[in-house]
């Protein structure tokens, strides 16, 4: 839902009007067309304006989204991450930067961008690691033979 476009004052206004036409008798499609809203604004005006009076029609401020993690919580935080991702609902055993803004949110109720989650990994001295891929038929004996014996014969020829 996108925000009415106007100040307050004019928002207010407009609800007031709103108010004011149907308590002269005109429809709500009537003022709907009139103020161009839909006539479920008018409907939702009307029972703002019965349940509450004036006080009802007027602007509410909205404190937005809590977009910072107090620093009290990052002592929790930590352990929650020392639980794993599997603990908290994912299918693998890897942390992601989004995973974590996930928990954050599921768990403290703060909404933070990915760049943000990166600023407290770092803050908790969490670094970026990535699991290094091996093939699964890989056999550790072989290249370890391999690099002990085989290449100090090759760098001998070379040499």
């Amino acid at each position: 839902m996108t925000r009415p476009v106007g100040t307050k004052e004019e928002l207010e206004a407009r609800r007031r009007r709103a108010v004011a036409m149907l308590e002269l008798g005109h429809s709500p499609y009537e003022i709907a067309e009139v103020e161009e809203v839909t006539p479920w604004s008018v409907y939702r005006w009307k029972k703002m304006y019965e349940d509450e009076g004036k006080d009802g029609l007027s602007s509410k401020p909205h404190p937005g989204p809590t977009t910072t993690l107090p620093k009290e919580c990052f002592p929790e935080l930590a352990d929650l991450l020392q639980q794993g991702p599997q603990a908290h609902g994912f299918k693998t055993d890897r942390w992601t930067l989004d995973r974590i803004r996930v928990v954050i949110d599921q768990e403290f109720g703060v909404s933070v961008s990915t760049a943000t989650v990166w600023r407290y990994m770092k803050r908790l001295n969490w670094s970026c690691q990535k699991p290094q891929r091996r093939a699964r038929e890989r056999d550790e004996a072989a290249v370890e033979e391999w690099l002990n014996e085989t290449v100090p014969e090759i760098e001998k020829k070379l040499g």
